[in-house]
């Protein structure tokens, strides 16, 4: 098996649009997503500590939840399936039963505060004794977003390469099983470990890409035509992913040329999220634009590096102080760029900065329907939204005729 699984690792890692590589290494897309993740399981628990949970899936914080998730897309596609409320077959049965709603809160909450394996392991045992309906382990998949290095994640996919590769035959939808399988993927992963991560979602991903015959075992003169035709559909669907992530990378790094540009002209200090500051738009660097050091605000180590992560902010000149923030989301959650945006507001003092989205024209209307949640719409966050198009198509007018940051209204909207 050592030889046999070394070459596939090899195959895995050599794949450029492997998950591997698309998906878990250099993506700060999927860094982003923890931390929204983790806000979003303490907003399920506080939902439900606080009797505002409700009773289907469409509209909870569980969604908020999911979605995030889903949007990593990969790995996760299809993991909110699990959790829509299916009323016919009272599944699952966490949004109409009060005493499993409190017992699954009850378990984020000691999951979410666990220190190590045992309590991890010991929350999970209580759930499956509870035996609540239709909740089985696709909440593997929020646990992973808690604690990566200890919970891999899990579908159907990833279930059918464990069995390929190590010639089993576990079953989906029974902790007991995810529990045996999650063993042999700690046990992989700790022999792997430098060749992959510490972090379970390389293994789960390697996994992934076998289930998915994306990733072969071995030669494919065993495949018949039919499967040889299936795996050609799903090499090019793959092709066809990855240039459209690298069509979306590219608007996105338009939309921040832009929103640097115009900070710059209307005098402004600008600066591109940390992790963005060596990219450019039709050979205009970001890093010629921005300033050098993220100015001093006073803020927490952990707030401070999710607010760096803003995809553009502007300060009024020689300072810390925030006047404008921008999150351009594209196919990620708009939920978690709020949350960033949200994350600043909270930590700043003098209430007159303006922040907004950046969203593509077709979002408009998800961007509307998160705006207009009641949990934003309480805040005193001053949100707007302003749709690709018009800023691009405005961008140099702004840059000529504004005077300050108000002139961004004259392209914003926002939710009554």
């Amino acid at each position: 098996m050592n030889d046999h699984l070394q070459s596939i690792i090899n195959q895995y890692k050599n794949d450029r649009e492997s998950v591997y590589n698309t998906w878990f290494i250099n993506n700060e897309e999927r860094l982003k997503a923890f931390r929204s993740i983790r806000r979003g399981v303490l907003q399920v628990i506080d939902d439900i500590k606080n009797k505002r949970f409700g009773n289907d899936f469409k509209g909870t914080s569980l969604e908020f939840v999911l979605t995030c998730i889903t949007e990593q897309k990969q790995v996760f596609e299809g993991a909110s399936h699990p959790f829509y409320w299916k009323p016919k077959l009272r599944i699952p049965d966490i949004y109409e039963n009060q005493e499993n709603k409190v017992a699954f809160g009850q378990f984020l909450e000691n999951c979410l505060t666990a220190k190590n394996e045992e309590q991890l392991i010991k929350e999970i045992l209580h759930l499956d004794s509870l035996k609540i309906k239709g909740l089985g382990p696709a909440v593997a998949s929020i646990l992973y977003f808690l604690h990566p290095t200890l919970i891999p994640p899990f579908n159907t996919a990833i279930i059918n390469g464990f069995n390929y590769l190590f010639k089993d035959k576990k079953k989906l939808g029974s902790w007991s099983e995810y529990l045996k399988i999650r063993e042999v993927i700690m046990d992989m992963n700790k022999k792997y470990c430098n060749e992959l991560s510490l972090d379970t979602g390389a293994f789960a991903g390697l996994l992934f890409e076998i289930g998915m015959q994306k990733l072969l075992l071995g030669k494919d003169e065993y495949l018949s035509e039919t499967e040889r035709n299936r795996l050609e559909k799903l090499i090019e669907k793959r092709h066809q992913e990855k240039r459209k992530e690298t069509e979306d990378e590219q608007l996105h790094n338009e939309m921040q040329y832009h929103l640097l540009k115009i900070g710059n002209a209307l005098g402004y200090d600008v600066i591109a999220a940390s992790n963005d500051r060596s990219k450019s738009w039709n050979g205009n660097k970001f890093s010629f634009i921005s300033v050098k050091d993220f100015p001093d605000l006073p803020l927490e180590k952990e707030v401070l590096n999710t607010v760096k992560l803003i995809d553009v902010l502007w300060f009024k000149k020689g300072t810390g102080q925030v006047v404008a923030a921008f999150e351009v989301e594209k196919s990620t959650s708009i939920y978690s760029g709020i949350l960033r945006l949200t994350d600043l507001s909270c930590s700043l003092v003098n209430n007159e900065e303006v922040f907004y989205l950046v969203v593509p024209d077709n979002r408009e209307k998800d961007v509307v329907m998160q705006l207009s949640r009641p949990s934003i719409k309480k805040g005193q966050v001053q949100m707007k939204y302003i749709c690709f198009s018009e800023l691009r198509q405005h961008c140099d007018a702004l840059c000529k005729f504004g005077d300050d940051h108000s002139i961004m209204q004259k392209i914003a909207r926002a939710v009554a």
